[in-house]
């Protein structure tokens, strides 16, 4: 038996046995998916749960239901305009993602695969944009909104969370495109293939798990924005969920917590959908699916 795999036997053997393997494993992992999964069990029974039941601690534990009601969601969709909102967050989450994927496979090309001069400085100079807190930004680029007219509408957020998105997007291909080996361009380049087809026929193909993982991040971060949709939209049929749930569902001291957590439990489930679908994907851009 080779050195390695006696190493390999000594280091199974904590989890041989019953209690190690609770202790180290099945206790861990239980904190961590109770952890996990808490908030949306607190938001779904909050969804579900009588306004008397809300405050009444005395007669009403608060972390289960005794007879649940859907008024609440029947109110967020029927009452308010959240099926708007919705639509205006899935619109501005697909068209901005878009835009910033397109824009970031080509910038994450060129910076790696063609090679020139001054490409990892330009690299790491996108990554430090990416840093910059919306906090600081949406000033100029409210001002830069209103001079352009299109403050108050959907196209204001889709032309502006590419200023985020597409950093982190072209910092994360940049290293997914970096495991495909140059040895399949070069081979294209004999074949008489130019860079476009080399970038479409090749390198795209192989970098379908970064692009959906890319795609995954960037959606969701337009998603959840808040800052921006904030600032950017005033009237409340262009609002996004975030902004539209915290602003006309709380009014003054009076918080409707039945709505809010319905809202939030709809608003979070096309992220959670999203994951489900492309999470093979998605782990494989993580693991790295191309080895050299």
């Amino acid at each position: 038996m080779s050195k390695d795999t006696e190493d390999h036997t000594v280091g199974m053997e904590q989890f041989e046995t019953l209690p190690r393997r609770i202790l180290t494993v099945y206790l861990p992992l239980a904190v961590f998916v109770f952890v996990l999964l808490f908030p949306f069990y607190w938001m779904a029974i909050t969804a579900v749960k009588p306004n008397y039941q809300l405050t009444d601690y005395d007669n009403y534990s608060p972390f289960w239901v005794v007879g649940a009601t859907l008024e609440h969601v029947k109110y967020l969709l029927f009452e308010t305009s959240y099926p708007g909102w919705l639509w205006n967050t899935m619109i501005v989450a697909v068209a901005s993602t878009f835009i910033s994927l397109a824009a970031s496979v080509f910038a994450a090309y060129a910076i790696e695969r063609l090679r020139f001069t001054g490409a990892r400085i330009t690299g790491l100079l996108i990554f430090l944009a990416y840093l910059v807190p919306p906090s600081i930004l949406f000033i100029p680029l409210a001002f830069i909104v209103f001079q352009v007219g299109i403050f108050d509408s959907k196209l204001a957020l889709i032309l502006t969370y590419p200023t985020f998105l597409i950093p982190f997007c072209t910092w994360l291909l940049m290293g997914y495109f970096r495991s495909i080996p140059y040895e399949l361009e070069e081979s294209a380049l004999v074949d008489g293939a130019t860079r476009w087809q080399i970038l479409t026929k090749v390198v795209l193909p192989l970098a379908v798990p970064g692009l959906i993982s890319a795609g995954i991040f960037a959606f969701t971060l337009s998603w959840n924005e808040f800052i921006y949709a904030l600032t950017f939209i005033s009237s409340s049929e262009n609002k996004t969920i975030p902004v539209g749930v915290l602003t006309e569902l709380v009014r003054g001291d009076i918080y409707e917590w039945g709505a809010l957590m319905s809202g939030a439990l709809l608003g979070s489930l096309p992220v959670v959908i999203l994951y489900s679908f492309f999470v093979d994907y998605y782990v494989s851009s993580m693991t790295g699916a191309v080895k050299e």
